[in-house]
């Protein structure tokens, strides 16, 4: 409620990397207790984003150099938050290498490989898929075809091939189009 409040865009997008994330874990075979914890991993996802000045959050427009590192705060804003609150699963964890990438590229520690959570692998996927399909406040949608380009050119190096995999094989069951629900 409080993410909703502050930014509807934010909560918006959460919601759909959810649902995203949810019918990723499905095509894995997870049961309803992983689904409902990767529900909730994707739901709080974004949750440091409280702690970002919305004109840097909506600014329309190139992010300089400074507005980029406060936006790469929130993981660590959101960690900071749930951290001692316990969960019968990683979901601090999770939330707090989203934007890892496999190749060490990603922040906020640069993990590689094995030591993402498969979780936060799957956030990370459903994450860019979203964002890049969706209008933001410096530019219009990109489109699903950027999205998957982008996963395609990614794929083993950046994000999880088995996912990537999952992805098109979600995106060619709905013709080409998006899978989940826009809230």
């Amino acid at each position: 409620k409080a993410l909703e409040m502050r930014d509807p865009y934010t909560f918006t997008h959460t919601q759909s990397v959810a649902d995203i994330s949810q019918r990723i874990g499905k095509a894995l075979g997870w049961d309803d207790n992983h689904l409902l914890q990767m529900r909730l991993a994707a739901e709080l996802h974004d949750l440091g984003k409280i702690s970002i000045p919305l004109d840097i959050l909506n600014k329309p427009g190139k992010l300089s150099e400074l507005e980029y590192s406060f936006i790469q705060e929130h993981v660590v804003k959101c960690h900071e938050l749930i951290k001692d609150v316990v969960f019968p699963f990683s979901l601090a964890d999770i939330i707090y290498q989203h934007h890892e990438r496999l190749d060490g590229s990603g922040y906020p520690r640069r993990l590689k490989d094995d030591n993402i959570l498969p979780e936060a692998r799957i956030l990370a996927v459903s994450d860019v898929l979203e964002s890049m399909t969706c209008h933001r406040p410096y530019r219009q949608a990109l489109g699903i075809e950027k999205a998957c380009q982008e996963l395609k050119e990614g794929s083993g190096s950046k994000y999880d091939s088995s996912i990537v995999e999952i992805v098109f094989n979600l995106v060619n069951g709905s013709g080409g189009k998006e899978f989940w629900n826009r809230n």
